[in-house]
């Protein structure tokens, strides 16, 4: 139990170093009033004034320019003038504390404190990591506990914030979470050369290729699939294959042939055998000329179009579909631009031109502000993942013009975001102005090294100012970004200005949010 709490709640906060010492005797409480402009108000505190996250001070150390404050709501450390603006810092919930009722503080060393709270101690280390040894402690965790016959899973845990004993268990979306993983192993691959990369990026992409197989149908990926007999496959979705051995999960969305054609993109170019890359080719094939010969619609197993599976015009034209307009039409260019340049199909060429001109979907990708209904993060993921081929292939500037439109619309929601993956995608393919990589690299160093998904509460903080509303009416939204190790645990289709949730450590989340922007950027030399 000693170690278990040490592991959840003693982690690195990805911060500066820091001079500490105890502090002897106790406060002097004494009060002093001064004038706000008068020149013995320090000048940092007069310009930048201390909010803090939480009241009902417990304790307190200083040393140097740092102060650790603790409460009956968590712990604070406030340090003026630190880099990127991360002043105050929130520490609070099991990720960092066994409850938030901090009873007194220890500074120990220029790199830690000991936090004695009401039902425990934790140890808080403060040391400095670099994003290549974040890196590697990433893709050490990924091997161990997140990967089931190739295919990238959370860790289910079996006692909150136990990662030693976890199981993996299907999901909704394992072809997409696979497919993005293996991408980060070809780019991986691509910036190291590293016999282990490509092991796994073939090992992610085998059972990616294995999605589309075991269903029987032909083009039809599943969602996921699992052996006969194991848990987590009840339910209408789920299917088992003729002969008995594998069950696998149907009505699958656009978000897996997204992702699938992605990964077979980026691995088509970037891996070196020709097994693979005729594989490829087949599987692409297949997909292809399922949605082609079904009016733009994947159909499986109920021989109509899937959910989420529909880029017709005649669903553009309902209700329902005429919102998706915009993300849908980039998603079929993207895949059918793929499909040429990875087959050398001239008709997939032509029937890509068809889409783009006669049916003016290309145009059409460039009305989304007229056309959204609601801020999707979700869709930013589906669009930046189809956008990226889409840009680096076409060499047509009148397509290349409609497509930068498109793109520039969806950036002006993303840029606030600061989000690493899509800032890192955008400068690769923007035909506009570079964009600072800075403020993304930053929330990609402050990702927490803890990925356990402890609840996280911010929305009750003082210094957090709430926009008065919710995302897609399921979480409350802060107006700023908070740091990313003050959030809750999520992946890039989950909007990063909701401030509250968590599954109180039940889950450890896989690691692909980091290593994908990451392998991208050290790829293109970006980091």
């Amino acid at each position: 139990m000693r170690r278990l709490l040490y592991q959840s709640c003693v982690l690195a906060i990805l911060a500066g170093s820091f001079a500490v010492a105890a502090t002897p005797g106790y406060p002097r409480k004494t009060a002093t009033f001064y004038a706000p402009d008068s020149p013995l108000v320090p000048k940092a505190l007069a310009s930048v004034p201390l909010r803090l996250p939480q009241g009902d001070v417990t304790a307190l150390a200083k040393t140097g320019p740092v102060i650790w404050i603790g409460t009956r709501n968590g712990l604070v450390r406030y340090q003026p003038g630190m880099l990127n603006g991360v002043e105050t810092q929130y520490l609070a919930g099991r990720r960092y504390l066994p409850d938030d009722e901090v009873l007194s503080l220890l500074p120990v060393t220029d790199r830690g404190l000991w936090v004695r709270t009401r039902t425990g101690v934790a140890y808080i280390d403060y040391q400095n990591i670099s994003l290549d040894a974040k890196a590697n402690l990433f893709e050490t965790m990924q091997g161990k506990r997140h990967m089931r016959y190739g295919l990238v899973s959370d860790a289910v845990l079996d006692q909150p914030g136990d990662t030693a004993h976890s199981t993996t268990e299907p999901s909704d979306n394992d072809g997409l979470w696979t497919a993005m993983y293996a991408v980060a192993e070809c780019y991986r691959y691509a910036a190291t050369h590293s016999a282990v990369s490509l092991q796994r990026a073939h090992q992610s992409l085998n059972a990616v290729l294995f999605l589309t197989q075991v269903t029987g149908i032909s083009g039809y990926p599943a969602r996921s699939y699992v052996r006969k007999g194991e848990s987590g496959a009840e339910g209408p979705e789920w299917h088992d294959t003729a002969g008995g051995q594998y069950r696998w999960k149907g009505d699958t969305s656009s978000d897996e042939i997204v992702g699938h054609y992605l990964l077979y993109a980026i691995a088509y170019d970037l891996l070196p055998d020709s097994d693979s890359k005729r594989r490829i080719a087949a599987a692409v094939r297949a997909i292809t000329d399922n949605i082609l010969n079904h009016g733009y619609s994947l159909v499986g197993e109920t021989n109509a179009p899937t959910t989420w599976g529909k880029w017709s015009p005649a669903y553009f034209a309902t209700n329902s579909g005429r919102p998706d307009g915009p993300l849908n039409a980039i998603e079929l260019l993207s895949l059918f631009k793929v499909a040429a340049h990875i087959t050398g199909d001239a008709r997939y060429s032509k029937e890509y031109r068809h889409i783009a001109f006669d049916l003016d979907y290309a145009r059409l990708g460039t009305r989304y502000l007229e056309l959204r209904e609601e801020i999707n993060v979700s869709d930013e993921e589906l669009f930046m993942l189809s956008i990226y081929p889409l840009m680096q292939y076409e060499k047509d500037p009148a397509l290349l013009s409609l497509y930068q439109k498109a793109l520039d619309q969806w950036w002006q929601n993303e840029q606030k975001e600061e989000n690493p993956l899509w800032s890192i995608l955008y400068q690769k393919i923007t035909r506009g102005p570079r964009i600072s990589l800075q403020p993304a690299i930053a929330r990609l160093g402050n990702m927490p090294l803890n990925t356990v998904d402890w609840s996280v509460v911010n929305s009750t903080r003082r210094d957090v100012d709430m926009d008065g509303g919710t995302y897609r009416s399921r979480c409350l939204q802060s107006r700023q970004l908070l740091p990313p190790d003050e959030l809750p645990i999520t992946r890039w289709n989950t909007s990063p200005f909701c401030v509250d949730g968590g599954a109180d450590g039940r889950r450890e989340m896989e690691h692909t949010v980091f290593l994908l922007p990451y392998w991208i950027g050290k790829a293109f030399h970006l980091l």
